[in-house]
């Protein structure tokens, strides 16, 4: 067995690639021994050596996969190999891979990590991330684990990376003290394993992270009549994390994407109707600190466009809309977009100042049927809060709060929140209606966000993709601040918790932000907006919305 260096360049390895290794199942540890990428397949046992430039991929302990099967957690420091397997923690010296005892935990061990004489030991189960002195193989201390999820592990000098299953999220974490410095969101669901690739000759640092899940797929079954059958795969690759974190911001953004989304509705009522003197407003695409507008452009008929309360708008003029008439409008738009996750913490907001009278005018009101003065949404708000005084502890209870009183399920209709708590049963549109009562009772001021996602397969690049249906989330107001947004149902996985936060001030790469608390249509004749009460508008026109994924983006 040889461990040589190759010959591959830093370009060649760390270039904007998916690495998806031959025979691969389910990745789980990761990391680089000098520039070469090793990783486990838990499932077959297979230490791999993968090429990053090829895909290519040489198993290491050909007559060992089974002392390797079920092994989550990998690490390399100096001449040994370090592995997690059920309670275990094991240690073998390379190359011969014959692995040794070191601890047991009373838990599962998920992830390891190895610097120098400390060995770092992640445990799910007990909620913790236990550090060893790897001579005396007793724990020194322990850290609280920043996620919810299964955890893996890798450390670079003074910094433990933290990459978290159900969080999709990677921490950044002071290996000394355990303070989480900044979080970003991955751009791939289920991340599984993590490593630090630190280029000797410029100094730079490269992290990849491994992800592990099933996806569906449609079988084309010669058996079975009909013979396209829907069924499920491994699926399981390798891919650079970018990040960008800005202190000051309190933020990090993550990988992202060119998108080109089109909207377009197609009038074709139910009734003929006449409707004179038409403006039809359509939302577009907003500017964010994670979302950048490079072009627009109409579809079908030209449009003007206007601000309203600080949000880009297309305006649609007809002259009338007449029994028998026929048109498609709308809008095409380049986003570059990006994940974003905020670092902001209690202590933050411990001395903020009073909400000013404009926000409260609009933002803790009752201006959206939020049922805000129902004896039920009332005790609700009080229950979620309890005696909490902290801004950003409450809106912590108050989404807890609502995940433990509602499952998610879609509906043709939103119902109010007072209708939704007794049924306890919510799509995301009931789901954002419940919270901004909630938090509006409770002096927060938060607003609706939306209104699409962009269908998340990033490898189908260049491939039009339509999303199965509308979405939409919220922001919250932090005075002194600002804006941070929140997503609506994602995050309630069920079961009473614990509740990930990934989207709890986060936001992925395929979150579109269109119409930042304005409606995101309306429809308007002889200058009087109509409601859905005079004309709703899916009786009115049917919407066709395309995306299209042109390129991941470089790093900042």
């Amino acid at each position: 067995m040889s461990f040589a260096p190759t010959s591959l360049t830093a370009s060649q390895m760390f270039g904007q690639r998916t690495i998806r290794p031959l025979t691969a199942a389910t990745l789980c540890g990761i990391a680089f021994l000098q520039d070469r990428l090793i990783a486990i397949d838990t499932i077959k046992g297979h230490l791999l050596e993968i090429d990053p430039n090829t895909d290519n991929s040489r198993i290491l302990n050909p007559h060992q996969t089974e002392e390797f099967s079920e092994v989550t957690g990998l690490a390399v420091w100096e001449d040994t190999l370090w592995v997690t397997r059920g309670n275990g923690v094991y240690v073998s010296k390379l190359p011969s891979l014959a692995l040794e005892h070191f601890a047991t935990l009373p838990y599962t061990a998920d992830g390891v990590a190895v610097w120098d004489s400390t060995v770092y030991i992640s445990c799910q189960k007990l909620g913790y991330i236990l550090i060893y002195d790897r001579d005396s193989r007793k724990e020194i201390t322990r850290f609280y684990t920043p996620g919810v999820g299964v955890e893996n592990l890798t450390v670079n000098r003074e910094t433990l990376w933290i990459c978290d299953r159900t969080e999709q999220t990677v921490y950044s974490m002071d290996r000394a003290t355990g303070e989480v410095r900044f979080s970003v969101l991955t751009p791939f669901d289920s991340p599984t394993g993590i490593a630090v690739h630190l280029d000797t000759q410029t100094g730079k640092e490269s992290i990849f992270v491994a992800y592990a899940s099933e996806e569906p797929y449609i079988r084309d079954n010669p058996n079975a009549d009909p013979n396209h059958e829907l069924t499920y795969r491994d699926r399981t690759f390798i891919h650079p994390l970018y990040y960008h974190y800005d202190p000051e911001k309190k933020y990090a953004l993550s990988n992202g994407y060119l998108i080109e989304m089109s909207y377009v509705e197609e009038i074709a009522p139910l009734e003929e109707v006449h409707i004179p003197d038409v403006e039809w407003r359509i939302a577009l695409p907003s500017e964010t600190e994670r979302q950048k507008v490079k072009h627009i452009e109409p579809i079908g008929i030209p449009f003007t466009e206007e601000i309203i309360d600080g949000q880009r708008v297309a305006l649609f003029k007809f002259d009338s809309l007449a029994p028998g008439e026929r048109h498609i409008f709308g809008w095409k738009a380049q986003v570059e977009v990006r994940g974003i996750k905020y670092r902001i913490t209690p202590k933050d907001v411990e001395n903020i100042p009073e909400v000013s009278p404009e926000l409260q005018t609009r933002y803790l009101v009752d201006n959206d049927d939020l049922a805000m003065d129902t004896p039920i949404v009332r005790r609700s708000a009080r229950d979620a809060i309890g005696s909490e005084t902290n801004l950003l502890r409450k809106m912590y209870s108050i989404r807890n709060y609502v995940y433990d009183e509602l499952s998610y399920g879609i509906k043709p209709y939103i119902d109010t929140p007072d209708i939704v708590l007794e049924r306890g049963v919510g799509s995301c549109g009931e789901y954002v209606g419940v919270l901004l009562a909630l938090c509006r009772l409770n002096g927060i001021p938060c607003r609706t966000v939306g209104r699409y996602k962009c269908p998340p397969h990033s490898e189908h690049q260049g491939v039009p993709l339509q999303p199965d249906f509308n979405h939409v989330w919220l922001e919250f107001y932090i005075p002194g601040m600002g804006w941070l947004p929140m997503e609506s149902n994602p995050d309630d996985l069920g079961n009473n918790g614990p509740y990930p936060t990934r989207f709890f001030m986060g936001l992925c790469w395929y979150h579109i932000e269109i119409g930042k608390g304005i409606s995101f249509e309306t429809l308007s004749s002889q200058g009087k907006r109509l409601t859905k009460d005079d004309i709703p508008l899916g009786d009115l026109a049917i919407n066709h919305i395309r995306f299209t994924i042109l390129q991941e983006l470089p790093p900042l």
